[in-house]
């Protein structure tokens, strides 16, 4: 076969510069399938072949794929056209739907798994990685996928959240549990007793919240989760206030009115540290 030779599911296309090039595609289901592009026609050829057989042979699996020097498509092709042979849909990136989930094959071996929610969501969106953070491009920013589900860009596992199987691939929402949702909040774990009281530290204020400042900042110990969110707003105002620039993240709070939050605002204390920091002479 020469590369001029007209080949089924093989067709000839040039770049700006005149450079040819063979797109490889096939019709499934009355659905045309883009297959790729390839240097010469051969290797387009192969890729028709290969295709043709992974649609053809229920025996063939993901498992089935040997690594990109015995296989013409790349691996998110295979699992595209599986997941169209064995569910009928056809998905333009490497989900393979299951029982009420799907998976997306990052790499033959680095699979996310995600509710059926979120399909409509990640089957518009390709999921990039860098290191163990997961990223999607939406309106020409990254996105880490893990805010979808509350995680908080500086959230740490086992402080901040949960994988509760254990799997740090798994975003099922049923796998997921939130320990901390708010900036600059976190639970104390050492249970310290108080100078003059029958009560430890963490029984009394087991929630601190801090701000980075060129360093840790404790704002303060309180109560609740939602009081140290509201100190951590609190203390946002003051440094604003006392001219620092730096930009702060403050805390949502849900399910609060105006009046409550007031309140609560108005009676937290907050270190005296924070309060003169930036002042003059301080």
């Amino acid at each position: 076969m020469t590369n001029s030779a007209h080949t089924n599911g093989v067709y000839p296309a040039f770049k700006k510069d005149g450079t040819p090039y063979y797109r490889a595609s096939l019709t499934y289901r009355r659905k045309h399938v883009s297959l790729g592009s390839y240097d010469d026609s051969k290797t387009a050829h192969a890729a028709y072949l290969e295709a043709g057989r992974i649609l053809s042979d229920p025996t063939i699996k993901l498992v089935s794929y040997r690594g990109e020097q015995k296989s013409t498509l790349a691996f998110e092709k295979w699992v595209i056209l599986l997941n169209f042979r064995d569910n009928g849909l056809y998905i333009g990136k490497p989900i393979y739907l299951g029982q009420k989930m799907f998976f997306y094959y990052l790499t033959p071996t680095k699979i996310l798994k995600f509710d059926l929610d979120d399909l409509f969501y990640f089957s518009s969106h390709k999921i990039m990685c860098r290191g163990n953070h997961y990223f999607v491009a939406d309106y020409g920013m990254q996105v880490n996928i893990a805010n979808r589900y509350g995680i908080k860009n500086y959230a740490v596992e086992g402080r901040d959240f949960l994988f509760l199987n254990g799997d740090p691939l798994d975003y099922r929402r049923e796998n997921l549990k939130i320990l901390n949702a708010y900036h600059g909040v976190t639970e104390k774990k050492k249970d310290t007793v108080l100078k003059g009281s029958t009560l430890s530290a963490k029984t009394k204020y087991p929630y601190k919240a801090s701000i980075h400042l060129k360093g840790n900042y404790v704002i303060g110990h309180y109560h609740t989760p939602l009081e140290a969110a509201i100190a951590y707003n609190k203390a946002i105002d003051i440094l604003l206030k006392n001219g620092v620039t730096k930009k702060f993240q403050p805390n949502y709070i849900e399910g609060m009115s105006p009046k409550e939050y007031a309140e609560i605002y108005s009676n937290l204390k907050i270190s005296q540290k924070l309060i003169h920091y930036g002042k003059p002479n301080h």
